[in-house]
């Protein structure tokens, strides 16, 4: 989160269903900035909309509101609250509570910044405050990237970061020991976000977050070991061209971001391209994978 203490306009919406990504992969296909937060001792789950603006705010409650009968019918109940403001300093406090350390292998371990949990021994210690839905490794599809990258830190030297958000991806490649790192984000608030924190990590000579879409991002020239694409699952096919175009032949491709019931068809859509599908693991509603391009 930027260090700014802008004023926010919110709304909360109670989830009774005991699991926050049903109704997180729903509120991401409407476009709108959330946060979901989940409390596993009460299995109290709760979304939180947001926006710089009022009149914003204001239409995407509108927007939700209308989607609340058609959402019930994928077992989604949510109960909209109002419009109330919320300092972005208050937002970031209010996170410490649901923050915990969370170890990918014994060669890397996520943690926030106030907690000093110790590392085991050769354990590189990745340094992430919470922000805006940007990434902070608690999501299903930020947690299977991040033990992709970990899994083949010994093979791959070059990586791609895909709608890089928080940087979080990139930077554990910097950590694992890639040698070349690239990162970018549509949205100039991530790439601010994964600035700050690629400077709390101290990688910031290996890595340069940029502005830009998957539409006409050029990539690397040599292009890359390793790929992940943490793009929602309708996006990955339409730029499917542009994305295999960055990976090395013999090279890895990690998708993520796919709720269950598309990633057939998202997987289909790379296969036809030459990929081979490697491994998929589903947590909860979402489903990631690893694909493999060709050699030749």
């Amino acid at each position: 989160m930027s260090s700014t203490n802008e004023l926010l306009y919110c709304f909360k919406l109670e989830d009774p269903s005991g699991e926050f990504e049903p109704a997180a992969g729903l509120l991401e296909a409407l476009e709108v900035d959330f946060d979901s937060r989940f409390d596993r001792e009460s299995r109290q789950v709760w979304h939180t909309v947001y926006s710089t603006e009022r009149e914003m705010a204001e239409a995407a409650l509108d927007l939700v509101k209308h989607h609340l009968k058609d959402w019930s019918e994928f077992g989604v109940e949510l109960v909209p609250g109002e419009i109330f403001e919320l300092h972005s300093s208050e937002w970031a406090e209010a996170w410490k509570k649901y923050f915990k350390p969370i170890e990918i292998s014994d060669k890397l371990l996520i943690r926030p910044s106030w907690l000093n949990d110790p590392a085991k021994p050769g354990q590189a210690v990745l340094t992430i405050d919470p922000g805006m839905s940007f990434g902070t490794g608690q999501h299903a599809t930020t947690f299977f990237c991040l033990k992709q990258i970990d899994r083949f830190a010994s093979s791959a030297k070059s990586m791609l970061d895909a709608g890089c958000g928080s940087g979080i991806l990139a930077i554990a490649a910097a950590l694992r020991g890639y040698e070349h790192i690239d990162a970018f984000d549509f949205d100039p608030d991530a790439v601010s976000v994964a600035v700050e924190n690629i400077a709390l990590n101290d990688v910031t000579k290996l890595i340069t977050p940029t502005v830009a879409d998957a539409a006409d991002y050029p990539g690397r020239e040599e292009k890359y070991d390793l790929v992940c694409a943490n793009i929602l699952g309708h996006l990955l096919i339409t730029f499917r061209f542009n994305i295999v175009r960055w990976i090395k032949p013999g090279g890895i491709l990690v998708l993520a971001g796919i709720l269950e019931k598309d990633f057939d068809k998202v997987s289909s859509a790379f296969t036809a391209l030459g990929l081979e599908e490697i491994e998929r693991e589903t947590l909860r509603e979402w489903t990631s994978g690893v694909f493999r391009m060709p050699t030749a």
